[in-house]
């Protein structure tokens, strides 16, 4: 039996089951298309991971859950009240709606019948990034070129100015070819390894060739986000605004937080960091993994020897670009502080 129709078969036997324990059937909620979700209130003793075995009978879904739901704080609280919004494969909390004011009425006047309030279909989960997020420059990889010179012996270039690069026609440019202009910003090393996986770069801006000889070219910086200056180098032009939507993981993956983007040790919500997995490993922009630490289990109080315990998400993050061995990404949930080094792990879609 396919997979989906299984998890469909659970969640009809787990709402019969709700429906026989409180004499109450949970009600439909409209969508605007697609599957139309059924609608369950959080009761007392409720848990994500028994929401998740409940309806889709796979306990593990619960970080999906928590980290694609902001109103949810901390992973292991959920409060009586909170509807949810059951699909065949995915579980999604409803944000609370503040109930309409009463309106007055004539004394002996029948009150206004109130108009039947929609519910808009569930929009899939997004994120924007505006460009500024850098990325690993891996060993290997060149630049398509490189700024050689300012206009009139600048040392400093900005938006508007004209600088000079080392692409020609021999390298394929010609004249309204754009590029990005970026700049390295240190080598990075693996936290466990020490092995050199190549140089962290940061994008300062945008120029367009405006002409275009054998062997250099002549450009303008269309924007600038940095200080531009000789020796920047320039790669494939990009769009800066990106929207990156959540995407299922098709494989089981471990890696580590390699860097940060601002150096700091210490990492947060909208934090920007690199990983050590990329295309190569399978992971694709939209996937989102948990940043988790192992627990080390007391054996003073064991029977036997406990070789693990079961691990502590401690946060999620969201992929946003990818490199052939590396990848950059968002930290978009957390509940403790998350440190460069700290291990993340991709789950496939059970």
């Amino acid at each position: 039996m396919p997979l989906k129709e299984r998890m469909k078969n659970h969640l009809c036997l787990a709402l019969l089951l709700l429906w026989s324990l409180t004499g109450t059937a949970p009600v439909a909620a409209a969508a605007a298309e697609g599957e139309q979700p059924t609608i369950y209130t959080i009761v007392q003793g409720d848990t994500l991971w028994g929401l998740s075995q409940r309806f889709l009978n796979d306990p593990h879904y619960w970080p999906n859950l928590w980290a694609a739901n902001q109103t949810i704080g901390n992973p292991h609280f959920i409060y009586p009240g909170q509807r949810v919004r059951v699909y065949s494969d995915r579980i999604e909390i409803e944000e609370a709606q503040a109930a309409p004011a009463p309106q007055a009425t004539k004394q002996g006047a029948a009150p206004a019948p109130q108009a039947p309030r929609l519910e808009e279909a569930p929009q899939p989960a997004v994120f924007t990034i505006n460009g500024s997020e850098g990325f690993l420059m891996e060993n290997g990889m060149q630049p398509s070129g490189v700024i050689v010179s300012l206009h009139q012996n600048r040392e400093i270039a900005g938006s508007d100015d004209i600088v000079y690069t080392d692409l020609g026609q021999a390298n394929g440019a010609k004249a309204g070819d754009r590029f990005s202009v970026y700049k390295k910003i240190g080598a990075v090393s693996h936290p466990l390894t020490n092995i050199i996986l190549g140089n962290q770069v940061m994008p300062l801006g945008e120029l367009q060739l405006s002409e275009v000889e054998e062997k250099a070219s002549k450009a303008i910086i269309t924007k600038s986000f940095q200080e531009i200056s000789a020796g920047s180098f320039l790669l494939p032009y990009r769009d800066r605004q990106v929207t990156v939507p959540l995407k299922s993981a098709d494989r089981d993956l471990v890696g580590y937080i390699v860097q940060t983007q601002t150096g700091n040790t210490a990492l947060a919500v909208r934090d920007v960091v690199y990983l050590d997995l990329g295309k190569a490993q399978g992971v694709q922009p939209g996937n989102m993994l948990y940043i988790v630490r192992d627990v080390a289990p007391d054996q003073r109080y064991a029977l036997a020897k406990i070789e693990k315990l079961p691990v502590e998400v401690i946060g999620a993050l969201v992929v946003v670009g990818t490199s052939l061995n590396s990848s950059t990404a968002v930290i978009v949930k957390s509940v403790d502080t998350v440190y460069r080094g700290d291990r993340v792990e991709l789950k496939k879609s059970r």
